[in-house]
């Protein structure tokens, strides 16, 4: 042990934490140290309040520290369309675009066998019971987008829930996924230039 033990503790708590290595864990245990008592003390209280009042929303699993999110709340979106995602952050991506009024399904994840997660362990069953049943205006759902990442996790989840879905009537698209604004053509693979030209559309 090179620190006194309670810097060690930190340091290796810091070091759970994803993205984050021994280096980068002890920059940040360095940074708390140096910070006064009332920063280290607001950063604790933030983290132990996230955790006591942080949820997921009843409908649609994403993250909320009420019964339901403020997107499931909003009577002026579009119930009858559910955009699918894989995890809450996804959500504000997309937001961020400004063009989706529909309502989100979290998934909490994406099918894959190499890490033992199978469809069991994602809000899948939860999303069907959603197409079954009637939306918070009385309406039903008339179509799902699949904007899970575009992975091969990703793209088995998006045609695992669309094998699923297709039987019940309602509409299945996916997210197109192509060549990024500013890219050059010779760098992109092979995979991505075949998404962009399937996707494209008239000008």
């Amino acid at each position: 042990m090179y620190y006194a033990e309670p810097l060690a503790r930190l340091i290796e708590e810091l070091t759970k934490l994803p993205g984050i290595g021994p280096k980068s864990a002890q920059r940040l245990a360095f940074h708390i140290l140096k910070t006064d008592s009332e920063e280290a003390k607001k950063l604790a209280e933030a983290i132990l309040l996230v955790k006591e009042k942080i949820k997921f929303c009843k409908a649609c699993f994403n993250v909320t520290d009420q019964e339901l999110c403020e997107y499931c709340r909003d009577s002026k979106r579009d119930g009858s369309i559910i955009c699918v995602v894989e995890e809450p952050r996804d959500i504000v991506a997309l937001e961020k675009t400004g063009e989706f009024k529909g309502v989100y399904h979290v998934l909490q994840g994406a099918i894959s066998p190499i890490e033992g997660v199978g469809p069991e362990d994602v809000r899948v069953r939860e999303l069907l019971d959603r197409l079954k049943g009637e939306t918070q205006a009385g309406q039903r759902v008339k179509e799902i987008i699949l904007a899970t990442n575009p992975n091969i996790e990703g793209e088995a989840t998006a045609m695992y829930i669309a094998k699923l879905v297709k039987p019940l009537g309602v509409r299945v698209t996916r997210i197109a996924s192509g060549l990024p604004v500013g890219g050059d053509l010779e760098y992109a693979d092979e995979v991505t230039l075949g998404r962009a030209l399937e996707g494209r559309r008239e000008m």
